[in-house]
């Protein structure tokens, strides 16, 4: 359905062109932004034909996906964005190869703390390694950022490896001392 409802984005796109990226804290050389990602590049929100473009390819650059058949992946689109402002998935997608690049999500968690407040999280960043270099992943985790301080997050955080804490302090992201992240996993 090509420019029907599998085009439908997950969240609204005008929300892109509205963060203030004067506020950001990673230096662009060249400058870059949303709405000027770079040559041939566009930034937008997650749309189900993005499972055709990529989406999921780009993904496994990342971690392990799994096989995901497109109902499959319709379906847990439509159960995210029935979660309204809860998802904003965010893809980068070439617009002369029509795939996407690289993609970036901000989850925000809705809290009875901080007078119901919302907790924002960046997850799943990934840029394709065809791409690296272009400051793609910077421009991915600092418009997550931004989104989320303009939706109200009272506190932003997300979860990285040890080699890349250097590189999300560029973005204001501090280790918490007293604060630790656990895990526990489940097998599938």
């Amino acid at each position: 359905m090509e420019n029907g409802i599998d085009e439908k984005p997950l969240y609204n796109p005008q929300l892109l062109s509205t963060i203030d990226f004067t506020q950001h804290k990673a230096t662009f050389k060249p400058h870059i932004t949303p709405c000027n990602p770079g040559e041939n590049l566009k930034m937008r929100p997650l749309c189900v034909a993005d499972y055709d473009r990529g989406f999921l390819q780009i993904l496994s650059q990342l971690t392990t996906v799994g096989e995901i058949s497109k109902e499959q992946f319709q379906a847990q689109f439509d159960t995210m964005k029935a979660c309204s402002n809860t998802y904003y998935v965010t893809v980068l997608e070439d617009t002369e190869t029509n795939q996407v690049i690289g993609a970036g999500t901000l989850v925000i968690e809705q809290k009875f703390i901080h007078t119901a407040g919302s907790r924002g999280r960046v997850e799943d960043v990934v840029v394709n390694n065809n791409y690296r270099g272009r400051q793609l992943g910077k421009l991915l985790v600092e418009t997550m950022t931004l989104l989320g301080k303009k939706l109200g997050c009272y506190k932003m955080s997300l979860e990285c490896k040890d080699n890349l804490i250097d590189f999300y302090s560029n973005f204001g992201y501090l280790r918490d001392d007293g604060n630790n992240f656990m895990v526990q996993r489940f097998k599938n």
